[in-house]
């Protein structure tokens, strides 16, 4: 593939985008164990933030009897008992993907809420693909966006391109205008997907398969006009092409 213009990192979030999405269905058990109602709004606000800010949410909506520290320690004990049965696993195309970052001339991380750990249990073998520091934990600087960009890679807002499967950072980026392409989470009592669409995220896609070569090529070209977030009237007439 002709290498890319604009574009030099590709930030790849780890659950939910290379990793099967563990954490909607126990989030969910763990709201209705509370005696919550799990509605797109609480969904909404729990996503993407720290461990003790989405505890905090969690009790404020549910009345739960239990501390912000207790609260963290049954949603990881919630999720050891989901992943008995529904182990992780990394997701169709994810590999194939990370190559195609790769051969396009990106320098790629991995980014996520949990422990560094957690990287290397699960995407430990394919370390190569992946530029130092590898992965970055995020739970201390929620979403993230401005300290992997600058902070890490010393790079400009429209050089990087996120790959994230929540509506909440989908938002971030699209108030600092930072290429981004949603992969929300099939999870059946989720609403990631109609967020997104809400939003105005325009690169949508299923699967991982869908963030080909063509794809990467457009979003090269939209970054470096700088029009990453505008809608397909205004994209066409910056272009010089008619809509």
């Amino acid at each position: 593939m002709e290498q890319l213009r604009t574009l030099r990192l590709a930030a790849v979030n780890i659950d939910g985008v290379l990793l099967n999405d563990s954490f909607s269905p126990v989030l969910h058990r763990l709201v209705l164990k509370y005696g919550g109602e799990y509605t797109r709004e609480l969904e909404q606000r729990l996503f993407s933030q720290s461990r003790l800010a989405a505890a905090r949410v969690l009790l404020a909506e549910t009345g739960a009897d239990v501390s912000e520290q207790e609260a963290i320690a049954d949603y990881f004990a919630e999720r050891e008992r989901y992943l008995r049965d529904r182990p992780v696993h990394t997701l169709d195309g994810a590999e194939e993907l990370l190559h195609r970052l790769r051969a396009a001339g990106l320098e790629v991380v991995c980014y996520g809420g949990l422990h560094e750990d957690h990287f290397h249990r699960h995407l430990g073998a394919w370390k190569e693909l992946f530029t130092a520091p590898h992965y970055i934990c995020t739970d201390g600087f929620r979403p993230g966006i401005r300290e992997i960009t600058e902070d890490h890679f010393g790079l400009d807002r429209h050089q990087v391109v996120f790959v994230d499967d929540v509506a909440r950072f989908a938002g971030h980026a699209r108030e600092l205008d930072v290429p981004f392409v949603g992969h929300p989470s099939t999870f059946e009592h989720g609403f990631q997907r109609q967020l997104m669409r809400e939003l105005g995220v325009r690169h949508l896609v299923g699967g991982l398969a869908e963030i080909d070569d063509e794809r990467l090529r457009t979003l090269d070209r939209e970054a470096g006009l700088d029009v990453f977030w505008h809608d397909a009237d205004s994209l066409a007439t910056t272009a010089g092409v008619s809509a």
